[in-house]
């Protein structure tokens, strides 16, 4: 394809794309209106101090594991950023990363605040690219190792089955392995694609990626099951697994709509879908929203004392 014809396949991209969104807010507006919104708002406002503690924690914690992303990428990328100061970069980058998306908020905040912690752009990329690959890895082995287990029971409504989903956790166990495998007979030599050099890291650096995302995958799964009482923690992490791949597949920020319906469609028959839609939602409330709030409090702030400090020394 020409060069000159790449930006009318952007315009045509884009427009697919606003009308995805389009057909999606419809299907949103149209399933709202069966929802009996009260039971909603009874369950929300069933949920005791304790409860809504023990969520904010597994929050913390599910943040602060995903911090140790770039924390283990410092000697992959070759940088020497003190931990305090990494993580009040990646707290930072997370929050909006899952929010409003990763190329904008993962990759945009990420690359501005190393910069200016003196960073090159060659070294934030291989951050970025290694926190990336530690997140679908741990996935892989966790989601793996569930689907493959026969646990979980895709809805009837849908097209996967059973056999079909067990097939997809041996798929995706065969990636991991084929990462690992990789890793150990590929390490320290450098690859070239198109302009772009990387390398592998070594096995048990792969191998930390793999505990760490897992783990963090877990605290994921475990505040939706905390937020659903009396279904089992298996299948709550399924239903968010499940829900994260069509999430990224659907490309909209924080999954608006998706996660919901994914969560619904796989748990409603377990609980009052007015339940599982209440547990969503807190969900959405502690692990995005939140987060998002002191984020922007957060760079608000870095960016004022930053201009501050520009002007006092002009």
């Amino acid at each position: 394809m020409s060069a000159h014809r790449h930006p009318k396949w952007r315009r045509v991209l884009r427009v697919l794309f606003y009308v995805f969104v389009a057909v999606v807010a419809w299907l949103l507006l149209r399933a709202a209106r069966s929802v009996d919104w009260n039971a909603v708002g009874q369950a929300l406002a069933g949920y005791d101090a304790r409860t809504l503690a023990f969520a904010l924690l597994l929050t913390a914690t599910s943040y602060l594991i995903y911090s140790c992303y770039d924390l283990a990428a410092r000697g992959y990328a070759g940088h020497a950023l003190p931990t305090r100061q990494v993580l009040s970069i990646t707290a930072v980058a997370y929050a909006f990363a899952l929010s409003i998306g990763a190329a904008i908020g993962g990759a945009g905040f990420r690359l501005r605040m190393y910069a200016r912690a003196g960073l090159a752009v060659g070294k934030v990329t291989r951050i970025i690219a290694f926190a990336v690959a530690t997140n679908w890895l741990g996935y892989a082995v966790l989601a793996g190792a569930l689907f493959a287990s026969g646990w979980l029971v895709p809805p009837p409504a849908w097209k996967v089955s059973a056999m079909g989903l067990q097939a997809l956790g041996v798929v995706l166990l065969a990636v991991a392995g084929a990462y690992f495998v990789a890793c150990r007979l590929t390490h320290g030599r450098v690859f070239h694609v198109r302009g772009h050099h990387f390398r592998l890291p070594s096995l048990r650096l792969a191998q930390l990626q793999a505990m760490l995302a897992a783990a963090n995958w877990s605290l994921m799964g475990t505040l939706l099951w905390l937020l659903l009482p009396q279904v089992p923690w298996p299948l709550a992490l399924g239903a968010l697994l499940l829900a994260s791949v069509a999430t990224a597949l659907a490309h909209i920020p924080s999954g608006i709509g998706v996660l919901e319906a994914v969560v619904v469609a796989m748990l409603g028959g377990l609980r009052p879908e007015a339940q599982v839609l209440a547990g969503v939602l807190a969900y959405r409330a502690c692990y995005y929203l939140l987060p998002l709030l002191l984020a922007v409090l957060a760079f608000g702030y870095g960016e004022w004392r930053r201009r501050g400090d520009t002007v006092r020394n002009a």
